[in-house]
């Protein structure tokens, strides 16, 4: 939640930005159109915010204006692509607008839906701990993860020397205070102090191992599939398709053993099998059918469901009940610090392979971070699983 807290601030402040720098300029009807697309972001962005703040006068008028946005994102979007190509819209030309937006449309009942179920299942809080929100550490936070993000960038693409090296500095500084003043407070954005539980660190870098070699995956995939098989966008689409779904279908399955088995040894088996479906897909016939890649396919989306529960089920359990929230929160920041590392090195890895060769390589890095996530989740072992315990403070 910190982290979502610190990006959805500046991404407010820069869509106000580009609205008002946009209203001083020359305005025409691709203009205002694009400030239209920008409205909808900012009321989305601005009103998930609010919502997650729980910002007067209600936490259900932010929901509602987060909806809004939403709602008619794909209408502005339309509108944007109809003027910037010249398009009108006639009546046949709003047929797919209508299906786009019942695309957005379903996000009404599912998050009704959402709603009764929390105010039923989830627990109540009978206090409200006044806590003023730490902007200090809010913009540390997106300072210090805006450098790292931007310098992995700047190595991947091989920036100017010096720039990067500006960029290191100014990271390694802004960082260090930031890990520092976090360590002193009682509640802070990036709970570092968490981290000294054993099971809670070992979970945190075992996830980070396996986003990263999720990424390196889904990131070079679709180049291999296109440019060197020849497939179009749409099969390409409906190729990557069977991984997601296949994880959908064994993330249920591992929620019930997690209680039966030790999270070590489900995600260990989960890793495992993803490396194996990561190393089929790199030994794939040179012009393999499309049944050999869903099944590879497949095999990685049951590897990675069979580990992503049990994970991220021990995280929030190895931390104190009173920190769920500061745990909640490392899940997200360990999920896009593995994600941008792996598509930073997706960056990196093509540029120093061979053209035809970019994909096996990040599949084979792929591999490994896998395996190194196997590993690491084998140390969880020696520690006991929280979900066990009775007594949590």
């Amino acid at each position: 939640m910190e982290s979502y807290i610190s990006f959805s601030i500046i991404s407010v402040f820069f869509y106000t930005f580009m609205i008002l720098t946009l209203l001083a300029g020359k305005r025409s009807r691709i203009i205002n159109s694009f400030m239209c697309v920008l409205g909808g972001m900012l009321c989305w962005t601005l009103g998930s915010f609010l919502m997650r703040m729980e910002a007067g006068p209600s936490y259900i008028l932010w929901y509602y204006v987060s909806l809004a946005g939403i709602l008619f994102l794909p209408y502005f979007y339309y509108v944007f692509i109809s003027e910037f190509m010249g398009v009108r819209m006639g009546r046949k030309s709003k047929i797919p607008l209508f299906l786009m937006m019942l695309l957005f449309a379903i996000n009404i009942p599912l998050g009704l839906l959402a709603l009764i179920m929390g105010l039923i299942y989830l627990p109540h809080r009978e206090k409200k701990q006044n806590r003023k929100f730490d902007k200090t550490s809010a913009l540390a936070n997106a300072l210090t993860f805006g450098l790292l993000i931007y310098s992995m960038e700047g190595f991947a693409h091989h920036e100017n020397a010096y720039l990067l090296a500006a960029q290191i500095f100014l990271l390694f500084i802004v960082g260090y205070y930031y890990i520092r003043r976090q360590l002193h407070q009682d509640f802070p954005l990036l709970p570092v102090d968490l981290l000294k539980i054993p099971i809670f660190s070992l979970s945190v870098c075992t996830s980070i191992c396996s986003f990263t070699a999720q990424m390196l995956a889904l990131v070079s995939l679709p180049f291999f599939l296109q440019n060197t098989l020849g497939r179009t966008e749409g099969a390409t689409g409906l190729l990557l398709t069977p991984w997601p779904v296949a994880t959908l279908f064994t993330a249920p399955l591992a929620g019930y053993l997690v209680e039966r088995i030790h999270a070590g040894i489900l995600g260990s088996i989960g890793m495992l099998i993803f490396a194996t479906g990561l190393f089929l897909l790199t030994v794939l016939p040179a012009i393999p059918t499309d049944g050999a890649i869903i099944w590879r396919m497949i095999v990685c989306g049951i590897g990675f469901g069979l580990f992503q529960t049990p994970n991220n089920s021990t995280i929030m359990a190895s931390a104190p009940i009173q920190r769920s929230g500061g745990a909640s929160g490392m899940i997200g920041t360990a999920r896009l610090l593995g994600q941008t590392l792996g598509a930073t090195l997706v960056a990196l890895l093509f540029s120093f392979a061979m053209h035809d060769k970019g994909t096996t390589v990040c599949l084979w890095a792929g591999a490994i971070f896998a395996l190194i996530a196997a590993v690491v989740s084998c140390f969880r072992l020696s520690q006991q699983m929280p979900l066990k315990h009775t007594d949590r403070e």
